[in-house]
C-alpha cells in the first residue's frame, strides 16, 4: 500500500517525506479556487509525489445539470494539473446538508472525463453515501472511499483504489497501488 493525504487551504503547510501521493483541493462550486493548490502541489512535486486535485460538488435537487456541467468546466480551467496528475470529485453533504443528486455526479465525473481525456478521474465519498442504495455507482475511473478504520480495509465490497482512513492530524489516505511507479503510470492514463 502506499500513503497519501489530502489537503486543503485548512492545511497551507504540511510535511510530504514519506509520501508518495498528495491530492490537493483545487476548486469548489463556480468560484472558489484554494489560494494554496499552486503552493501545495509544488511541495508534492517537489518530494516526488504523484499529485491529484479535487473539487468540492455544489449541488442538490432542482439544480440544473447545466450548472454541474459549468462546475466540471470551472474545475479543468483552475485546478492547476499537468499531464500525469489524476483529478477527483469530492461528493458529499455540504455545511448546510445539502449534496449532489447520483445524477448530478454522474453528470460531472463524464463532464471532466469529456474535458480532460488524458486524465485519470476517480470519485470520492464515504463509505454511507457510497453504500445508499438511491446512489449510482459511477465512479469514473477508480474509488477513493472515506471509512475511518483501519488503514487499507473500509468496509465496503465494492472495489477502491484510494482509502481515507482517519481526519487526525489531518486527512490521511493508502492507495491500493504496488509501488509509486505503478500510481504514476496509472496515473498517466497507461
Amino acid at each position: 500500500m502506499l500513503h497519501g493525504v489530502d489537503v486543503s487551504s485548512y492545511n497551507p503547510s504540511y510535511d510530504a517525506d514519506g509520501l508518495d501521493f498528495v491530492i490537493v483541493k483545487a476548486t469548489e462550486g463556480r468560484s472558489y479556487t484554494n489560494p494554496e493548490r499552486a503552493k501545495q502541489a509544488a511541495r508534492a512535486r517537489d518530494a516526488g509525489c504523484v499529485v491529484g486535485f479535487y473539487h468540492f460538488l455544489h449541488g442538490g435537487r432542482g439544480l440544473r445539470l447545466a450548472r454541474i456541467s459549468a462546475q466540471a468546466r470551472y474545475f479543468v480551467e483552475h485546478c492547476g494539473a499537468e499531464d500525469g496528475d489524476f483529478l477527483a470529485l469530492d461528493w458529499e453533504t455540504d455545511p448546510r446538508g445539502r449534496r449532489a443528486t447520483s445524477a448530478q455526479k454522474d453528470k460531472f465525473l463524464r463532464k471532466v472525463k469529456k474535458l480532460r481525456p488524458g486524465h485519470r478521474v476517480i470519485l470520492y465519498c464515504n463509505r454511507d453515501l457510497w453504500t445508499r442504495k438511491d446512489t449510482g455507482d459511477y465512479n469514473a475511473d477508480g474509488l477513493w472511499i472515506a471509512d475511518y478504520r483501519k488503514a487499507g480495509h473500509p468496509l465496503i465490497d465494492d472495489e477502491w483504489l484510494f482509502h481515507q482512513y482517519t481526519s487526525k492530524p489531518l486527512d490521511k489516505n493508502v492507495a491500493k497501488f504496488k509501488s509509486r511507479a505503478a500510481l504514476k503510470e496509472w496515473a498517466s492514463g497507461a
